[in-house]
């Protein structure tokens, strides 16, 4: 999930855009209503979290004008303006939250994350593909019963392969929903995270490799043979044949 936060403080800026990037959100961050608007433009964003008052105006308007044009896009504002006059206002131009600072990091990670929800299909809380589950209110995952330790952006990119299992996932599409302006997209970073996932999730291997597209994560069966009929293994990266962790 990719959010973009407009924020003007140089030092608090940064640290949301970090807070936000530990629990497993890819993140943009502008400084100016035109920043964030060449951003909306080029971008495509789960939620956007916006300081009410930044050098060039007042992100009402950055707002009212992204609801002029139909973009059902979450807004959350985040902002010192707490008077019940400052919130009745946001909402009225389409706000879909409202947080005063000062505030906590974990109560904003879970309006963040509530709001990207809200812009995707309906789900279940719990994910399944063969013997992997994916508990998203719980952020766990487990094999064959086995809980296993992913990174925040180890899980990132299952959740969405998980999401569309059986279906094939380009590397731009994972770079996009994954991943922010500062990733390379030319660079291997996808292909050194998928190694690394295959590596947790252990073997038999259900990340296939579709050659010169992307991955598919198919329904293992735990006694049946690997996937291995779509060519996977042409990042260049071996896997061990070691056991889970």
């Amino acid at each position: 999930m990719r959010v973009l936060v407009l924020e003007d403080d140089p030092d608090l800026g940064p640290v949301v855009a970090a807070r936000l990037r530990e629990a497993g959100f890819a993140v943009d961050l502008a400084r100016t209503l035109a920043e964030a608007d060449l951003k909306l433009a080029v971008n495509g964003y789960d939620c956007v979290v916006a300081d009410r008052s930044v050098p060039d105006g007042d992100s009402l308007t950055l707002l009212a004008a992204h609801r002029r044009k139909g973009s059902a896009l979450p807004f959350l504002l985040l902002t010192a303006l707490d008077a019940v006059s400052d919130r009745v206002a946001g909402f009225e131009h389409g706000a879909d939250d409202y947080l005063v600072k000062p505030f906590a990091f974990a109560e904003l990670v879970v309006r963040v994350r509530a709001l990207c929800r809200r812009e995707q299909p309906a789900r279940l809380p719990v994910l399944r593909t063969g013997d992997l589950e994916m508990d998203l209110p719980r952020r766990r995952v487990s094999r064959a019963g086995v809980l296993l330790s992913l990174s925040a952006k180890e899980f990132a990119v299952l959740e969405v392969l998980m999401l569309r299992a059986g279906q094939v996932v380009t590397r731009t599409e994972l770079i996009e929903s994954c991943w922010d302006e500062a990733s390379e997209p030319m660079s291997n970073v996808v292909d050194v995270l998928i190694g690394q996932l295959r590596r947790r999730l252990g073997p038999p291997d259900p990340i296939g490799t579709v050659r010169g597209v992307g991955y598919r994560l198919d329904d293992t069966d735990p006694d049946g043979p690997d996937p291995d009929d779509t060519g996977q293994g042409d990042t260049g990266q071996e896997r061990p044949s070691g056991a889970r962790t």
